[in-house]
């Protein structure tokens, strides 16, 4: 996500605390939150594939994502 992309999500939530949206500033902020929210989450899985937990016979295995 663009640094500008985040100040908008920026300006959008000091201006809902403020004076209120439009309609089409709601659908923009929801629509950034979402890509922002997905955004981070493949971060966060990505950094997880990555982490070896060490057993307790000294191998290293990775992570297993549950269900």
């Amino acid at each position: 996500m663009e640094h500008e992309q985040i100040l908008r999500i920026n300006e959008l939530a000091r201006k809902k605390k403020t004076v209120g949206l439009t309609p089409e500033e709601t659908e923009e902020q929801a629509a950034l939150r979402k890509q922002y929210i997905s955004e981070y989450r493949a971060n966060v899985e990505a950094q997880l594939r990555n982490v070896l937990v060490e057993q307790e016979d000294g191998t290293y295995k990775p992570l297993v994502k549950k269900g």
